[in-house]
């Protein structure tokens, strides 16, 4: 058998997946032509495969040095190169194998998918539009494209994109999730029952249906957000092969507590944690920041900078390295602030760089892995008859689990309701929520609101033309003049922005998806927010804020309850007036903005977790945090 014979047959095995039988002749090959490249590519390609790395590294490097025009060489060097994290030295491969064959399409969407991590988002973008480009029905480059262009906001083309791959490929992973949240993010509700329940059916099922941060916007259900948070886990961050940190046991003077986020930013996570930064207590903790995202070179980012002990700008570095770092740092506790979020890195903890790994804040839900030790809560995101639905283990802060910074100072000036774009008479019903959070049956009890409230207005913020389009025509097919809805524009200083509510008369939450962060800010500024505490761990938190401030009473159980009290509250000026009373007063007795006294009870928390690791003993070390609550 000739060499181009042998060559063929194992080519052939090879794609047979008969790997051992093709590698056999591939080495026949190389005995008789050493530098052959088609058989150093298809062994590397088959080495690696096999989970030989530094192997396949060595055969694609060989390969090079004598065949240096064979494109596949250099995408196999950079897949290799990828996988090893070796990010900028995989790109220069794939760029070299693009350079030699501009349509080489693994390699444009390997290299893709690395601009991606790189957060290089407008590159990616152009390498997945040429395989489109190529290849029209290539779902791979479909379903990254999409993604990608929710990343430059451009809704419109990324649902063409999603509805284009499901019609392609059915059950490509998360397809349904993807068209279903980005058609909430402009408020494009076609089909928002049949899709919702396929979601719900699909991750019962235990499928790829949707990931669990869309998940939150179709279900109020913690059984089935559990279902879908293990589901994406098992895909996206399954546990590594080795853990970095395998039960040494550190003496240190203080608790090295680390935050990992992309949010220290201006950001809504920035905004509640950087009272809580800065009034750790040094003498017991030495903080540590893990930065993943963009330096916007805001005030909040100053502050933040300054807040922390070791602040370690860690967007240009691979995920691995990430967790070696924390790991040569020797952290005690590492918080995930991020979770499944926006340019979080959920792997880094897959490594267990840390001792104790908590799932804190930025996620409100499981992360349904088994290296997060933690999820801290309150007893109303999760009540004790909850706590088998997530996979950490629950720790309980004494009030709400969700910080505030009382340092902020709410503007003097209050704009005029002609400033804001409001009539100058007529009730303001307010909702600053994003427009992925407007479920169809919130904003029916909304346009009731309005047919029932004469003169009322709704007062919104939106981040596009399109979803303003379709929030006015929605109120006009229920029957409402489209001109009553009112859309704030953005102004950068929150303080300014804070100053707005003096405007509103009263705060309609989201449901099944809550304000978070937007509902304390109306309380902060002294509105009342009427909320509907769902089942799960995002439709319960405008109600923990509520409990936490002295006002259970604007905590409903039904969208019908919701809409009798918020109608209640518009046709009764006094009652309304001392409800803002109430709030004004228990700003200065109640917890919600004591962010002193918040801080000190994290801290409780995370003491015990130390504590629990270095003592092994879980029940009594944390029974100092449960006494607390």
């Amino acid at each position: 058998m000739s060499v181009t014979d042998t060559l063929i047959r194992a080519i052939g095995l090879q794609n047979e997946r008969q790997p051992e039988a093709a590698s056999e002749l591939f080495n026949e090959v190389l005995a008789v032509d050493e530098h052959n490249a088609a058989a150093l590519y298809s062994l590397a390609v088959i080495v690696m495969q096999a989970g030989d790395a530094a192997g396949a590294l060595a055969l694609s490097a060989r390969g090079l040095q004598h065949n240096p025009q064979f494109a596949p060489l250099h995408y196999v060097h950079g897949a290799v190169l990828q996988a090893l994290d070796r990010r900028d030295e995989a790109l220069q491969s794939f760029d070299a194998a693009l350079a030699l064959q501009p349509d080489y399409v693994e390699a444009l969407l390997n290299s893709g998918v690395l601009l991606r991590n790189m957060f290089r988002h407008q590159e990616a973008l152009e390498r997945f539009n040429r395989v489109v480009t190529i290849d029209p029905n290539h779902v791979t480059a479909l379903g990254n494209f999409g993604i990608l262009l929710t990343e430059f906001k451009q809704s419109e083309q990324a649902i063409k994109a999603f509805e284009r791959l499901l019609a392609l490929a059915p059950g490509y992973d998360y397809a349904p999730g993807l068209l279903f949240y980005e058609r909430m993010h402009i408020c494009d509700w076609r089909g928002f029952d049949e899709l919702t329940q396929r979601l719900v059916e699909g991750v019962r099922a235990g499928q790829r249906a949707c990931k669990s941060l869309a998940f939150m916007s179709a279900s109020d259900q913690a059984a089935d957000h559990l279902l879908a948070a293990k589901t994406f886990a098992a895909h996206y961050c399954p546990p590594k092969p080795v853990a970095f940190w395998r039960g040494e046991r550190y003496r240190h003077s203080k608790i090295r507590l680390a935050y990992v986020s992309p949010d220290f930013r201006e950001h809504p996570v920035g905004h509640l944690m950087a009272g809580v930064f800065e009034q750790h207590d040094k003498g017991r903790f030495e903080t540590i920041a893990i930065s993943l995202g963009i330096d916007d070179q805001s005030r909040l980012r100053a502050r933040m900078v300054g807040a922390f002990d070791h602040f370690i700008d860690a967007r240009g570095m691979g995920s691995e390295e990430v967790a070696r770092k924390m790991r040569e740092m020797e952290v005690d506790i590492a918080v995930d602030l991020g979770g499944y979020t926006s340019d979080t890195r959920t792997d880094i903890f897959a490594y267990r760089p840390a001792p104790v790994q908590v799932n804190y804040l930025g996620y409100p839900g499981t992360m349904g892995t088994p290296f997060h030790d933690y999820i801290i809560a309150d007893r109303y995101t999760i009540p004790p008859e909850h706590q088998t639905l997530y996979t950490e283990r629950v720790v309980y802060l004494p009030d709400t689990y969700l910080p505030t910074d009382n340092s902020v100072q709410i503007a003097d000036n209050t704009p005029s309701r002609a400033e804001c774009g409001l009539p100058e008479a007529g009730f303001v019903f307010c909702s600053f929520s994003h427009d992925y959070k407007i479920s169809p049956p919130v904003f029916g009890v909304w346009m009731h609101l309005l047919a029932q409230v004469p003169g009322s207005v709704l007062w919104l913020v939106s981040r596009g033309e399109v979803a303003q389009r379709n929030l006015r025509a929605a109120a006009e097919a229920r029957g409402i003049d489209p001109a009553r809805l009112v859309f704030a524009g953005r102004v950068p200083r929150v303080e300014d922005h804070l100053a707005r509510y003096r405007q509103a008369d009263l705060f309609l939450d989201t449901h099944p998806y809550n304000a978070h962060t937007t509902a304390a800010d109306a309380l902060m500024a002294g509105l009342p927010v009427v909320t509907c505490m769902g089942g799960s761990f995002p439709s319960r938190v405008a109600g923990s804020l509520l409990h936490a401030l002295g006002v259970p009473e604007l905590v409903t159980q039904s969208l019908e309850g919701y809409e009798a009290l918020a109608l209640g509250l518009a046709r009764d000026p006094q009652g309304l007036a001392a409800l803002k009373a109430k709030i004004a007063a228990n700003q200065n007795t109640h917890s919600l903005f004591d962010t002193a006294r918040f801080c000190i009870n994290l801290e409780a928390v995370y003491i015990a977790m130390w504590r629990t690791q270095e003592l092994g003993n879980v029940a009594d070390a944390l029974a100092p945090a449960r006494n607390t609550n």
